[in-house]
């Protein structure tokens, strides 16, 4: 309500005012015609200055507020790979028999450009994903996952996070694995339909992972290059990754 009063006032004080400078044009001029021809000059500006308001500087706001809103959610998103993406990516990396068709499209480097990024997200977009994955090793993804639930939960508490649509699709392709393996007391080979639907489901995450990935590199190189330093000495498709600056 003070809110609405303080509008409200302002609003008469305007009016009053631009009443009391055409009473002084008056007074000075005595001239109502030019008066009249001014006031209707005015209200004739008025659409064009409604149209240039609400649809052009509306839209530039709106889509710097977004901008905005969208560098926060990096560091949502820096959290996600520093608690759990990263570590993923590792034991997917290794399961993967075609790392080496697709390592050197993902060795990012200090010197990378844009259209670096572009390739890379292009190749991984494109390519189809191959993982061997014994069920021990499924057993270990399911250990690591239900142990970072917790933590993937919390992100979604986050409401802004459905205007980041491709981590909003790849956080749900996580909880679905999770939930998978989780529902799941044994993983085995005994029941082939069901293990293949499991390798399925770890290729979704992989992929889309590796496309998150790059896009969450790409950030760190335009806006935190010290962050951006220790991602690279971390990247997890390096054959070696040494943390220590040579």
């Amino acid at each position: 309500m003070k809110k609405i009063s303080w509008q409200i006032y302002f609003g008469v004080f305007l009016v009053v005012l631009s009443t009391i400078i055409y009473l002084i044009n008056y007074l000075i001029f005595n001239d109502v015609a030019q008066i009249f021809l001014y006031l209707l000059t005015d209200i004739a500006f008025v659409p064009i200055e409604v149209l240039i308001v609400t649809l052009i500087l509306h839209r530039v706001l709106a889509q710097r507020e977004k901008a905005n809103m969208l560098k926060k959610l990096n560091m949502v998103i820096g959290a996600f790979f520093s608690e759990v993406g990263v570590h993923l990516l590792k034991k997917m990396v290794v399961a993967d028999v075609d790392t080496q068709k697709i390592r050197d499209k993902l060795l990012i480097s200090a010197d990378w450009q844009d259209s670096d990024f572009k390739d890379a997200a292009n190749t991984i977009y494109n390519f189809n994903h191959t993982l061997d994955i014994q069920p021990e090793q499924i057993e270990d993804f399911k250990e690591f996952l239900l142990g970072k639930r917790n933590f993937m939960l919390r992100l979604l508490e986050n409401p802004n996070l459905l205007e980041h649509e491709t981590f909003t699709e790849l956080l749900w392709a996580v909880f679905h694995l999770t939930d998978e393996l989780g529902a799941r007391k044994k993983i085995s080979k005994e029941y082939e339909n069901d293990y293949c639907h499991m390798i399925i489901d770890l290729q979704r995450v992989y992929r889309l992972l590796t496309l998150e990935w790059i896009a969450y590199m790409h950030h760190l190189k335009n806006d935190y290059p010290y962050l951006y330093s220790f991602a690279i000495r971390t990247n997890p498709f390096k054959a070696k990754n040494t943390v220590e600056i040579k």
